[in-house]
């Protein structure tokens, strides 16, 4: 597998939440990449489980991970590793971070399906994110200028794209949107328009272009669409989806989480549109008893 070593930099940070809030409601905030998913998890998790009582609300990554150290909830979900800075703050707070992986992502860039451009590299998508590139026809599209759809800084899509795409500052002129979803309903608007998203919001969207994308000119293009490609780390884009929170995993909390990772979990995890977990995430998950 090459997944591992490709996006090395998004498993440096190990996180955990301890059970902050109460025994009876786990509560789950974070990572708007993956809130509907979690939330499908949930709803199924307590259908079969009619004690179980589960609250999942979005906000962004940071969110997620300020209510970890902020004991405001007990699990962060995140599409992004924790920051240093933010490792410090969990420390200080008494917390001792630790992480699950419970999905792959194949990050998305979309254009309208009315423009010609169909396949980019990682530098083309960085210049153009970072208004170097303004013009489709710089690319092979046509005459029209490009107009940008991100995310707002707290989303840890933001800043995962920044460092593994853009490797600089995005453009001032990014029109910067609250979800996935409104990015995806602002392309499909906008023949002019090129976003990023997670891969769950774009299979079977009517109305996009899923971009195949190279490391670099000269190399093969992927589709994130494309498990295989995503699992082996041939797609440039992909990343793991966490789980953080603050301390030992127990109760309530890991049998959730084990409902997570299982077969059934992860068959609910492709059906929303994201990939399951390889064996290395599952060795690394093991290790924090799930």
């Amino acid at each position: 597998m090459k997944m591992m070593s490709k996006i090395a930099l998004a498993v440096t940070g190990l996180v955990f939440c301890a059970s902050a809030v109460s025994a009876e409601m786990i509560q789950i905030k974070g990572s708007d990449t993956i809130v509907n998913l979690v939330q499908k998890l949930a709803e199924v998790y307590m259908q079969q489980n009619p004690e179980a009582k589960i609250s999942v609300t979005g906000g962004g990554s940071g969110t997620g991970i300020a209510g970890m150290i902020n004991k405001k909830c007990d699990i962060g979900n995140a599409s992004r590793a924790i920051s240093a800075k933010e490792i410090e703050l969990a420390s200080a707070a008494g917390l001792n971070p630790s992480r699950v992986v419970i999905a792959i992502d194949g990050l998305s860039v979309i254009v309208n399906d009315g423009n010609a451009v169909t396949k980019l590299t990682v530098e083309q998508i960085g210049a153009i994110f970072r208004g170097k590139i303004t013009n489709w026809s710089e690319v092979g599209g046509s005459n029209m200028p490009i107009t940008l759809y991100g995310r707002q800084s707290n989303s840890g899509t933001y800043g995962f794209f920044r460092e593994m795409v853009l490797k600089g500052e995005y453009s001032p002129k990014m029109r910067s949107m609250n979800g996935n979803a409104q990015i995806v309903e602002s392309v499909k608007a906008d023949p002019t328009g090129i976003g990023y998203v997670g891969v769950g919001y774009v299979r079977d969207a009517a109305g996009l272009t899923v971009l195949e994308v190279a490391f670099k000119d000269g190399m093969p293009y992927a589709s994130p669409l494309d498990e295989k490609a995503v699992e082996s780390g041939d797609y440039p884009i992909a990343r793991p989806l966490y789980q953080y929170v603050g301390g030992t995993v127990s109760g309530a909390v890991k049998e959730f989480m084990q409902f997570e990772t299982s077969p059934e979990g992860q068959k609910i995890v492709q059906t929303e549109g994201f990939f399951p977990i390889t064996d290395e995430y599952r060795n690394l998950n093991a290790r924090v008893g799930l």
